[in-house]
């Protein structure tokens, strides 16, 4: 059993920055998504740290990458850093999402300029 998101998203997609690690359980990405869809925003940030610290490199696949950014701003409304943080994800992998990272990119500007007030 994996403690961590990033554990398990280790043991699924391998790591970049060294050896897979074994592991004694069967990986289904249905079961990872699960654990990402509940996860709260500080495991899904430590997992995209972790796993693509420099934003362009890693193995998460991009429809991943994108899923946990979603998430995250689900969870974190307003938060401008992070809106840029997924909005230069985004523009890495378009041109299908240009239009989603230019809007994110608005709102972030929106945010810094007055910020909202949100409940955690």
């Amino acid at each position: 059993m994996h403690t961590t998101l990033t554990e398990h998203a280790r043991c699924l997609y391998g790591d970049g920055y060294g050896p897979k690690q074994p592991c004694e359980r069967q990986h289904t990405e249905a079961y990872f998504i699960e654990d990402l869809t509940f996860a709260d925003a500080d495991a899904i940030l430590a997992m995209l740290r972790e796993l693509c610290p420099d934003l362009v490199d890693g193995n998460l696949p991009v429809w991943t990458r994108n899923l946990a950014y979603r998430l995250l701003l689900l969870q974190r409304p307003g938060d401008p850093a992070l809106m840029r943080e997924a909005a230069a994800s985004l523009w890495l992998h378009g041109p299908d999402w240009d239009d989603i990272a230019a809007d994110l990119e608005r709102q972030a500007d929106e945010a810094r300029i007055s910020p909202r007030t949100h409940s955690p």
